[in-house]
């Protein structure tokens, strides 16, 4: 197979045409000037105690969360202690190459100092007051999201599945506004294939794996999946129903790293905007700069009525946020929906540090180039196996599809000191490191990786 054939790129605009996006309020200020956060190479310090003893520690720690916790996670069998940039720690001291960060959240990667001063300082001041009461940094994280993309309203939520929760509560609450005098308005919605938008009810009915939703059916009725990619079906469903909204995500992560095209997304602008049904970007993962532009949508130039955002949008705390048009904010009232937690003060100062140096022009063409590196370097290391099918990406999401499982790669990565994750149905490579990640990293990271591809062969 040609290299020209294995790389899939899909980026259908250079990150250096990206428009300036520097969100900036005269009112509220976490820190200086945004600058991207120096990658400093910060080991933890290895005990001088017996180390038989830590390991006991860990099988101890391993078993009490055996013992105590819902087991709901297949762990990998590592105790986490410690991270520093894109290095993280175990509690024997080993060091781990993060290509993890967390499933995509820890962006600026682990301890960045502004993160770190503008939590501490906030945290000594006001945490939590629920949204009975404004508070200032909500307030000032909302003119930032607005004045940084297509919307003209924010409400937050505390995770990538609550907003899409929120989401189809917009979608199905615009439709009752818009249609005030139908018995039935639109309920219905489009998903597609391969998709994963979060795990709860209405989430799960939008997720396409069956192995997900199927214990727990019957879930949201209403939701047809549609192949991902095929404009002409898509078109062809959207104006034959009623459909509430399509969800689409512009990049799909957990499904196996497939990027849309712009004429698939123009073509469901254009569908939903016949028939007068929303269009959700899901930009969960595949936003906030992890394709070298702010929102992964920006480089179609095609835009949302709702976009769901969440994973690094706080650097590690709980945060969700859905961007919304006017219109749709309009059919939204006292009451509607609310969260206990949302959009605390702690919680939207730690997002304005994050937002605040992603949103920086030089940063985000940065993730850009650093991503066309990865994906250079490892159709070069890894072009010529015969297990590696397709290398694909865009910006600092990358996937590795290959013709056989990939848990031994990522367990045999773990013990050489990198940590990755799979996607698709398991055979998919999926990295995305913070966007912090330095060059040298990269090569680091690829060396580790080509130098376990042998264990696919035993």
């Amino acid at each position: 197979m040609s290299l020209s054939a294995l790389i899939s790129f899909s980026n259908p605009l250079s990150p250096a045409f990206h428009r300036s996006l520097a969100l900036k309020s005269p009112n509220y200020s976490v820190s200086a000037a945004p600058v991207a956060c120096l990658n400093v190479d910060v080991r933890a310090p290895v005990s001088k105690q017996n180390p038989s003893i830590h390991e006991k520690r860990s099988s101890e720690i391993i078993a009490d969360d055996n013992k105590y916790i819902v087991g709901s996670y297949a762990r990998t069998p590592v105790v986490l202690s410690s991270g520093k940039g894109c290095n993280l720690y175990d509690i024997e001291g080993r060091e781990y190459l993060d290509l993890t960060s967390g499933i995509a959240v820890n962006a600026l990667g682990h301890g960045d100092p502004d993160w770190v001063r503008a939590v501490t300082q906030q945290a000594d001041v006001l945490t939590h007051v629920s949204n009975i009461f404004y508070s200032v940094p909500q307030v000032e994280l909302a003119k930032r999201l607005v004045s940084g993309s297509f919307a003209d309203r924010v409400f937050f939520c505390n995770s990538g599945t609550e907003a899409n929760e929120a989401a189809i509560k917009f979608s199905r609450k615009f439709q009752r506004f818009s249609h005030p005098d139908e018995k039935d308005p639109p309920v219905g919605f489009v998903a597609f294939k391969n998709c994963f938008h979060g795990r709860t009810m209405g989430a799960l009915a939008l997720t396409s794996k069956e192995n997900y939703r199927s214990p727990f059916e019957p879930v949201m009725p209403g939701v047809t999946f549609l192949e991902y990619g095929n404009t002409e079906a898509a078109v062809e469903f959207i104006r034959s129903g009623k459909i509430a909204a399509v969800f689409v995500e512009p990049i799909q992560g957990e499904g196996g790293v497939y990027s849309a095209t712009k004429e698939f997304l123009q073509a469901l602008r254009t569908a939903c905007d016949d028939i007068g049904c929303l269009l959700v970007f899901d930009e969960v993962q595949c936003g906030l700069g992890r394709t070298g532009y702010l929102w992964a949508h920006e480089a179609y130039r095609v835009y949302p009525d709702i976009m769901t955002v969440a994973k690094p949008l706080a650097g590690g705390l709980p945060i969700g946020a859905v961007l919304v048009t006017e219109k749709v904010a309009s059919s939204i009232n006292f009451g509607d929906h609310g969260s206990t937690f949302a959009g605390n003060p702690l919680v939207c100062t730690a997002a304005i540090a994050v937002l605040d140096k992603i949103a920086n022009p030089t940063f985000l063409a940065g993730v850009g180039e650093k991503g066309n590196y990865f994906k250079d370097l490892l159709v070069e290391k890894l072009g010529g196996n015969s297990h590696v099918k397709e290398i694909r990406g865009f910006g600092l999401i990358i996937g590795v599809e290959l013709d056989v499982p990939a848990s031994p790669l990522v367990d045999a990565c773990q013990k050489a000191g990198l940590l990755i994750l799979t996607a698709g149905k398991g055979n998919v490579v999926r990295i995305v490191p913070p966007l912090i990640i330095s060059k040298e990293e990269v090569e680091r990271a690829v060396e580790i990786l080509a130098g376990c591809f042998p264990v696919l062969d035993d």
